[in-house]
């Protein structure tokens, strides 16, 4: 089946393939030029190509064809790829250094967060694809088993998924840690239906995960944040989603993604839902969890 995926800001159609695959298609001196390119690109990104050409000392007709020769089909899609590695490398002292620098207070910071959360929430509902949102229930419901792989700070995001589809009553299998990762993905079939997370540059027990799944049969859904990430690389089809915030990241985006996800597998099978509930309904109401005073 055919990649797809939902872009947040991205419009450009960028080459597939890693860091080290795009410059395997140009000559080793090409190579040496344009590698501190790829390795630094926040330093690039706003560079036009007789600027970089200068920089790097090239004719900028040469670099426009080195740059054709790795794939992209004009300079602008050269730049939005050095935006997205910008985004997968960056590290949380790259996104707090400005504040710092800018002696900013607690209280600018927290408004920021808020500030950035809204713009990820907006990026997501302007983005989705809600037909093909909603698809993603059927899936769950035609498959043997939902397998979820993400470890490290994206491990909540696994549980609240673990916990809204065993509600549902739907055959989900988590894996957070690496050996976990191994044995569950070497389990995978072509009956299986494999949902990866994996933010800035992925992790690599997850993206080994997934490419073992997938090399399996299993049909792989990627979570991330930039279209150049391996995750995207080795999905089926992918959803990105930001994670950007002043400090460290943001997953208020990702969970409503997995909300989203969560009603319309829900209302796939509205009678169904129903009838769970009404099991549910009287524990809700009186359960032994609850809190009552005596």
């Amino acid at each position: 089946m055919k990649d797809r995926g939902v872009a947040k800001v991205v419009r450009a159609k960028l080459p597939t393939g890693s860091v080290a695959e795009l410059l395997a298609k140009i000559s080793p001196k090409r190579q040496q030029t344009i590698r501190q390119v790829l390795e630094h690109p926040v330093e690039y990104v706003l560079f036009s190509v007789r600027k970089l050409a200068t920089h790097l000392k090239m004719d900028p007709s040469t670099l426009l064809r080195t740059i054709l020769a790795m794939g992209f089909s004009e300079y602008r899609d050269f730049q939005e790829y050095l935006h997205q590695l910008s985004i997968s490398h960056a590290t949380s002292l790259d996104l707090a250094r400005p504040a710092v620098v800018a002696k900013k207070t607690a209280s600018a910071q927290i408004e920021a967060a808020i500030r950035q959360d809204q713009q990820n929430l907006r990026a997501l509902s302007h983005g989705l694809d809600v037909k093909r949102t909603s698809s993603l229930g059927a899936k769950f419901f035609s498959v043997r088993r939902i397998l979820v792989f993400g470890s490290d700070s994206v491990e909540p995001l696994v549980r609240y998924l673990e916990y809204q589809l065993h509600a549902l009553e739907l055959p989900i299998v988590p894996a957070t840690c690496a050996g976990s990762m191994v044995h569950v993905s070497h389990s995978a079939t072509k009956k299986d239906l494999v949902i990866a997370i994996s933010f800035r540059r992925g992790l690599r027990p997850t993206v080994e995960a997934l490419k073992c799944a997938r090399s399996a049969g299993a049909y792989c859904i990627g979570i991330t944040d930039s279209s150049i990430s391996p995750i995207a690389r080795y999905s089926n089809e992918y959803f990105i989603v930001s994670i950007e915030s002043p400090f460290g990241t943001s997953y208020t985006a990702p969970m409503a993604l997995f909300n989203a996800v969560i009603s319309g597998t829900a209302f796939c099978r509205p009678r169904r839902t129903m009838i769970l509930l009404q099991k549910f309904d009287k524990e809700q109401r009186t359960g032994y969890r609850w809190y009552q005073e005596e």
